[in-house]
């Protein structure tokens, strides 16, 4: 595991002591932009309920989120609490902000400056990395090197995608984050080069561990705003009310989903993984993201059962039970990366399936979008209790077999 280096100028975290992977106030400071962002996002989306327009904020959403993540990455290594390091985060919150403007008209008058946020983002971070560790072993630096190529060429993407109108724009930075996403799987293997190694990825995991989970709480908080706003401004009649208190406790089941036991064990795993980045890649990066994608799609769909709880139709549905099905998703897919499971948790597999059988229902327009929403939360409901206490019996046992375990 990487050391500070004996250089008074390194800006390395230290490693091995009590409070090493703590996340600072500046990161959470830096997160504020996010809040933003993810708001924008989903008022984006309510804004014009369209299969164009939901295809164009999940890909803005992905943008979002890998600017986040592989911020996450780099304050694993550097310390926040360094003043260049400090610095550095709140230029880069500056500039995410001008990103997160940008997003409601991202495909129209705002695409540049879209384009020139991310790809200032990608590129200023890793270029500011390189010079903070230009002390430390070769190895990191090489690592960064590599990864400069690769954002370079999605910058390369990024910037004809903004100047394009929005066929075009779409296609452009589709094919800007595919190369993105494919970064980390391939190990950032440039020609002359060579690639990444697992060993070289040596994150602080209890650190990376806690980011994602704040950020599972911002998305969450986000989806009790959206609903708190929509609920206040319309008649408080039945059917409205009967929404919202769905609505909460919709956020309260996918709180507890992820939180009550999944994530901790997750976390304990990565903190004594021989390698902790590839699991941080897979589960805490790649399922992340889906489970993100949960969260905002469920903070859109209560604010339509809300304002209409009674009337839905086609995408409307589609999103009512599409929410709670991706948050399941993502959550079956980290929670089998992180246990030695053959397949996913089984409550999660019963979960889909059931989500699946609604499916019809929706297609048909048999029920209205409160309906659905009451139907997908006793889903959440089944698959929350289904793992509680399956878990909870399974650790009593072993408690009776080890007691000191």
């Amino acid at each position: 595991m990487a050391r500070r280096s004996p250089s008074r100028l390194s800006l390395l975290r230290t490693r091995g002591e009590r409070d090493s992977g703590k996340v600072g106030t500046i990161e959470l400071f830096f997160d504020l932009v996010f809040v933003f962002a993810v708001t924008q996002l989903s008022h984006s989306l309510l804004a014009d309920l369209t299969l164009t327009r939901l295809a164009r904020v999940g890909l803005l959403l992905l943008a979002v989120w890998w600017v986040w993540i592989s911020t996450s990455w780099v304050t694993n290594w550097l310390d926040p609490e360094r003043i260049p390091v400090r610095v550095a985060l709140l230029a880069l919150m500056l500039v995410g902000l001008g990103m997160s403007v940008a997003i409601p008209k991202a495909f129209d008058s705002r695409g540049l400056l879209f384009a020139l946020s991310f790809a200032t983002l990608q590129i200023g971070r890793t270029l500011f990395f390189l010079w903070a560790v230009r002390h430390e072993d070769v190895q990191r630096r090489r690592n960064f090197q590599r990864i400069l190529v690769w954002y370079s060429v999605g910058a390369a993407c990024w910037m004809p995608g903004g100047l394009n109108t929005h066929g075009a724009r779409f296609a452009w930075w589709l094919l800007a984050l595919t190369i993105e996403t494919l970064g980390p799987m391939a190990f950032f293997w440039v020609p002359g080069l060579g690639r990444s190694s697992i060993e070289e990825w040596d994150v602080e995991g209890s650190h990376l561990s806690e980011r994602c989970r704040l950020f599972v709480i911002i998305a969450l908080g986000e989806s009790l705003l959206v609903t708190g706003m929509t609920f206040a401004e319309r008649t408080w009649d039945a059917p409205t009310s009967i929404g919202f208190a769905n609505a909460v406790l919709g956020t309260i089941l996918m709180w507890w989903i992820y939180f009550d036991t999944g994530v901790k064990r997750a976390t304990e795993r990565i903190e004594h993984a021989r390698d902790p980045g590839r699991e941080a890649r897979s589960a805490w990066t790649y399922a992340h993201a889906v489970i993100v994608a949960g969260i905002i799609f469920c903070a859109v769909a209560d604010e339509i059962v809300i304002a209409h709880p009674e009337h839905g139709r086609g995408l409307a549905l589609a999103i009512v039970l599409g929410g709670p099905t991706v948050y399941v998703l993502g959550n079956a897919l980290f929670k089998w990366i992180t246990n030695d499971r053959r397949m996913p948790p089984l409550s999660h597999l019963t979960g889909l399936a059931f989500m699946a059988l609604l499916a019809w229902p929706a297609w048909t327009h048999e029920v209205t979008p409160l309906e659905l929403a009451l139907l997908a939360n006793s889903v959440l409901l089944i698959v929350a209790l289904w793992e509680s206490l399956g878990v909870r019996r399974v650790l009593g046992t072993e408690t009776l077999v080890d007691p000191d375990r």
